[in-house]
């Protein structure tokens, strides 16, 4: 597993230099739906990876933003859970909040998981049981107890959140969860439904390091499922986990009401 890993880190590390050879430059970009963009270097980008990814392991079943979803999936013991571009705003906008995203799944759980951020120079690695690394360095998540005051990456808080302490939000979702396994935040919280391959490397990259990673309403994370989606994520340190979804649980409900 661990030369495995060592492969897929190759591979998103040669997916991430295929990103920022036309990083800032001209580039087909359109919304495949209203609020949700893609360009022509996420589509160049989720090709290369499912060549290379199948031929590291042909029976792998595979999931990604970028390919219509094929129900074989649900059939196979492992299978590539991919993002080719987290964050396609940031990179569309020429700013650096992008990673590829790369997650295997065996049996619903996550076992590898990579990010590779070019713009950032930052790869995140994880493996089952084995720990997190950011560029070779071993992450120990966010220690923090303490939810008054706990590190956001966000834009704006809402009035009811003020107490809490706002830091640099990078358009991807994966990067703001790897923010914690990385103690640059204390809390990552969506509060809608999402798709598994946002969130299946960093959540076991958040894990590895430390971190408490469910759904919006305290659930484990479950991936490969029939819908691939999963109603929010809350990626925090433990000492603080419980407050959160204490804190979001009214909201979390009228979000799933509305």
């Amino acid at each position: 597993m661990a030369e495995l890993a060592d492969e897929v880190a190759a591979i998103a590390r040669e997916a991430g230099q295929l990103g920022m050879a036309r990083f800032g430059s001209d580039f087909a970009r359109w919304e495949k739906t209203p609020g949700s963009p893609v360009c022509e270097v996420d589509l160049a980008i989720d090709d290369m990876l499912r060549q290379r990814l199948s031929a590291l392991l042909p029976d792998a079943g595979w999931l990604s933003e970028e390919t219509a979803d094929n129900p074989d999936r649900l059939a196979c013991d492992r299978i590539w859970v991919v993002d080719p571009i987290d964050g396609t705003r940031d990179y569309i906008r020429g700013r650096t909040g992008w990673a590829v995203s790369i997650a295997l799944v065996e049996a619903g759980r996550v076992v590898i998981g990579v990010l590779d951020a070019p713009g950032r120079g930052e790869l995140w690695q994880a493996r089952a049981g084995a720990g997190a690394t950011l560029n070779g360095r071993p992450l120990l998540a966010s220690a923090r107890t303490a939810f008054a005051g706990a590190r956001v990456p966000t834009d704006a808080l809402p009035k009811a959140d003020r107490d809490l302490t706002m830091v640099e939000k990078p358009n991807s979702i994966a990067l703001r969860m790897a923010m914690v396994a990385d103690d640059r935040a204390d809390l990552v919280a969506t509060l809608r439904w999402g798709n598994e391959w946002d969130i299946a490397a960093a959540a076991l990259i958040a894990q590895e390091a430390g971190g408490s990673v469910t759904d919006a309403r305290g659930a484990e994370l479950v991936f490969n499922k029939p819908d691939p989606q999963a109603f929010g994520v809350i990626t925090s340190s433990r000492g603080i986990h419980q407050a959160a979804l204490d804190r979001l649980s009214s909201r979390a409900r009228a979000a799933l009401a509305g």
